[in-house]
């Protein structure tokens, strides 16, 4: 079963989906008429990423491989921010921190920390894992249960890590 990461419109008692690129391409639209140049050249960015990942895979991306791509994109943006400020460029590094809240509005949630604990007892219920060498079980079932959510993969390593004494 393929789950959607849909935004929900109610017209006339119906409820209709509108898919992740099909937002973005309303959402870029609506940039251009408020004439804002940073939302709408960070859309404009994001929807040549998606539209390049469709032509790499010669089909339509799934919604789940879209929001994978948002994730990436987020990602290289948090290590650009590290980088400028390390360089003592605060004015690029604040650029790149807007263009991170802009992505992440297409994103799921982030899982709270309470919700990555308690997928984490579960998963390691679940396997019955006592040991580092049953890490990779452990985070593929945590991943299981925070499903629609957004997880940071290192940060899951770490707390299996941990809670498993490796």
């Amino acid at each position: 079963m393929r789950k959607s990461c849909a935004i929900v419109i109610f017209r006339r008692g119906r409820i209709l989906t509108m898919p992740l690129m099909e937002k973005i391409q309303k959402d870029l639209v609506d940039a251009m008429r408020a004439k804002d140049e940073l939302r709408l050249s960070v859309l404009r960015m994001v929807k040549s990423a998606l539209k390049n990942k469709e032509i790499e895979k010669i089909r339509p991306l799934e919604d789940a491989e879209a929001l994978q791509l948002l994730q990436t994109l987020v990602k290289q943006r948090r290590e650009s921010v590290e980088m400028f400020a390390k360089g003592g460029r605060t004015e690029l590094a604040e650029k790149e921190t807007k263009e991170i809240a802009i992505i992440e509005g297409y994103l799921p949630a982030n899982a709270s920390a309470e919700d990555i604990e308690r997928a984490i007892d579960a998963a390691i219920a679940e396997t019955g894992a006592n040991s580092a060498k049953q890490m990779g079980a452990v985070i593929k079932a945590a991943r299981a249960k925070l499903e629609g959510k957004t997880v940071d993969g290192k940060a899951l390593s770490d707390r299996v890590r941990v809670r498993l004494g490796a």
